[in-house]
């Protein structure tokens, strides 16, 4: 970067401009949530400055996730577009009941289709020392529920666009935001480093595709969610240095229903496929895009598709231990590495 060029932006600043375009664009837009009110402006300063703007539609609610979803459900029915923060993902599993049998069901099961554009975002991840209650991933509590659409937050991914995008429809959404991405800058112009390049393989910009130099068939496809791009990328190079091993990295930032027909040129051109999630396994994101991948192109596929989870335990506060449960760079680097060698 030359003395002149502004820096990216960080995506929890990205995210914060996104969150103040959105409620100058429609005044439809309220957000709810746990001291996300000025001066704190949320646990992660994602809603900085947005409760001074916009007076009325920013509601700080009490301690009970299940009433704030609940809530936001109401306001929907009444028209407005709510945007629900959950100060950590944890808490989900206090409104699941508003979710899985209010918001998402709503939507159809009236004999008419009814509007129900709530929004929720959820600080998802370890790595923070956060404990077991505030570092978990929910991608399988909440996979597979009808009406109901998963995003994640990354870092090839401008939250502007995203945001417009999930606020005009018409039905329910959860944004998982893994909170290591916050301090990171959003990639631009195409470039990562000085190895890695990315473009994107849709018109819609919603699959992120990264690799070495010019896009072309790697030894590896690597899928993961945004929230471990950086630990995917750091495996990938280490791969590439030391093993000439050349992996393509793709990013979906819509996880579920996740529509792989941008990805399949690239994944029938591979030798191995490997899907990575910080979720424990069992039942999981990784094994339902697994699944999907065996079923467009098993006839083709050379390899079975390698899944990489989170060790199964309880994750610890205590930042070592922690690293041994949650998936790191190391365990993508060695499950592909003893792939390839077996």
């Amino acid at each position: 970067m030359t003395a002149h060029q502004t820096p990216a932006p960080r995506v929890a600043e990205d995210l914060n401009r996104a969150l103040h375009d959105a409620m100058s664009r429609d005044e439809r837009v309220v957000l709810l949530g746990q001291d996300i009110l000025d001066p704190y402006g949320g646990a992660f300063k994602i809603t900085k400055g947005l409760s001074s703007r916009f007076p009325d539609r920013v509601i700080g609610m009490p301690i009970s996730e299940q009433a704030t979803v609940g809530i936001a459900g109401g306001l929907a029915l009444c028209g407005n577009r709510p945007i629900v923060e959950i100060m950590f993902a944890d808490f989900v599993t206090l409104a699941y009941d508003q979710i899985l049998n209010f918001l998402t069901k709503s939507v159809s099961m009236y004999g008419r289709r009814v509007p129900m554009p709530v929004l929720i975002r959820c600080p998802v991840g370890g790595d923070r020392g956060y404990g077991p209650t505030h570092s978990q991933y929910l991608h399988k509590q909440l996979l597979g529920i009808p009406h109901l659409t998963l995003f994640e937050l990354s870092p090839f991914h401008p939250c502007g666009p995203l945001l417009e995008e999930i606020l005009s429809g018409d039905e329910p959404a959860m944004l998982f935001e893994n909170k290591l991405l916050y301090g990171r800058r959003v990639h631009t112009g195409g470039v990562v480093d000085d190895l890695f390049q990315y473009d994107h393989l849709d018109p819609r910009g919603r699959v992120a595709r990264i690799s070495i130099g010019a896009p072309a068939d790697g030894d590896v496809v690597v899928i993961a969610p945004g929230g471990l791009c950086e630990r995917v990328l750091s495996a990938a190079r280490r791969l590439f240095l030391t093993r000439e091993i050349r992996c393509q990295i793709l990013v979906p930032v819509q996880l579920y229903p996740l529509d792989l027909t941008a990805l399949l040129p690239t994944l029938a051109g591979a030798a191995r496929v490997c899907v990575v999630e910080e979720d424990v396994a069992g039942a999981t994101w990784g094994a339902d895009v697994a699944r999907a991948v065996y079923e467009r192109l098993w006839r083709t596929l050379r390899h079975p598709v390698t899944v990489v989870s989170s060790r199964h335990g309880v994750i610890p506060a205590a930042r070592v231990l922690e690293k041994q449960v949650v998936v790191q760079a190391d365990d993508v680097y060695r499950a592909i590495a003893e792939d390839i060698d077996a």
